[in-house]
């Protein structure tokens, strides 16, 4: 074998060996924060963006040009998930870990039962939150099980629990969440026969983008959110149960 040979296989090596992530919802909040705390960490990083017009992964991917990758990414659409994958697949052999952040929400959804309701709203908060999520690691389950994590992180919310629920309205948003969470439990009764794992997260009442327009009102920061939910990420054979791990940004489980 000659020199030349030694060092390509070395860099192929190396490159098995470098841990790859997907992120959906990266163009800005909570996802772009995602995406920045795994580059920081080392990670390969393919961003979902669905907003190209925003130049924040740009920004960013000039700070880490080999290692960030933007892909087009709806989740609400089938076609865009799996050309998506597509993409993905031609540029990696593996992924570690799969973050579900992509969301929704509509202000129609504020409706309670005694007043007319948009189940047009609904449909669309579903297809994205709990469909949408579906499609991604439906889509990402062949690299995700080449890959050595095999680990799903969905973002979902308190809003989800109906062990704690108290709310009278949000019908959409929160039955969209509670489906996430079951989603969450069959993907993750699969995965760990096969050594992975899912953990589901509240991540905090965040300050995002999800109607439009900044919930400044909002007690968490992207920043803050994002950073507590990756230590946990990187302790995650700590949360490795029998059923995943639906927990707040301080590791304390949630009632289902």
């Amino acid at each position: 074998m000659n020199l030349g040979s030694v060092h390509n296989h070395a860099d192929m090596r190396g490159e098995l060996m470098k841990r790859v992530a997907c992120v959906t919802g990266a163009d800005r909040g909570l996802g772009l924060c995602l995406v920045r705390s795994l580059l920081e960490s080392k990670y390969m990083v393919f961003a979902g963006q669905y907003l190209p017009d925003l130049a924040l992964l740009e920004a960013l991917k000039a700070q880490y040009p080999d290692s960030l990758r933007m892909v087009p990414l709806d989740i609400g659409n089938a076609g865009s998930v799996k050309e998506a994958a597509r993409s993905i697949a031609g540029s990696t052999g593996h992924l570690d870990m799969i973050i579900n952040n992509a969301g929704i929400i509509h202000r129609s959804d504020d409706a309670t039962v005694l007043v007319d309701m948009d189940d047009e709203a609904m449909a669309e908060i579903y297809n994205v939150n709990t469909l949408g999520a579906l499609r991604v690691s439906n889509a990402l389950m062949g690299l995700l099980l080449q890959g050595r994590q095999r680990l799903v992180v969905n973002i979902s919310s308190e809003a989800g629990s109906i062990g704690r629920n108290k709310r009278i309205n949000m019908y959409g948003y929160c039955m969209s969440k509670a489906a996430l969470n079951m989603q969450s439990s069959l993907l993750h009764n699969h995965l760990r026969a096969m050594g992975g794992q899912v953990l589901v997260f509240h991540p905090g009442w965040l300050q995002t983008y999800m109607n439009g327009e900044k919930d400044a009102q909002a007690s968490v920061t992207p920043e803050e959110s994002a950073g507590k939910i990756m230590t946990i990420v990187h302790n995650h054979k700590m949360y490795l149960a029998e059923e995943p791990a639906y927990i707040d940004l301080d590791g304390n489980l949630w009632p289902w």
